[in-house]
């Protein structure tokens, strides 16, 4: 049993897994329950079958294989929400580093670049 991100948003009190093909909806709530002390609502399951669309070296095609999905509808009250492990930092460099001197170089090249309102939208090579 194995916990996924889901490719498209859930809502905040379910929770999806990948599960072994055996697992019936019981099991999976009564394993919850029992182990974790997780409160489950409902639970639903499906089957995702393995992409055949592969071909091997002698031409044979290559299955993947089929797994089952189960969404995990909490309890009362109950929110789950993936922990972010890779946050984004803010850097600020210190002053005088090579970043600092990088970060200030193309400031100016952007500002130095950007079209001149003055023109009218003539393209710079183009003299007036």
């Amino acid at each position: 049993m194995t916990l996924v991100r889901p490719g498209v948003p859930q809502p905040e009190d379910t929770v999806q897994f990948r599960i072994s093909m055996q697992m019936t909806r019981v099991d999976v709530k009564n394993y919850l329950e029992k182990i974790y002390n997780v409160p489950v609502s409902v639970v639903r399951t499906r089957i995702q079958y393995g992409a055949n669309n592969k071909r091997n070296h002698k031409n044979q095609r290559v299955k993947k294989p089929d797994y089952k999905v189960a969404y995990v509808q909490l309890g009362q009250g109950q929110t789950f929400q993936f922990p972010n492990l890779f946050p984004e930092k803010e850097e600020t460099p210190e002053p005088g580093s090579i970043k600092d001197i990088q970060k200030q170089f193309m400031e100016k090249e952007r500002e130095r670049q950007t079209a001149d309102p003055r023109r009218g939208g003539v393209i710079d090579w183009f003299g007036l």
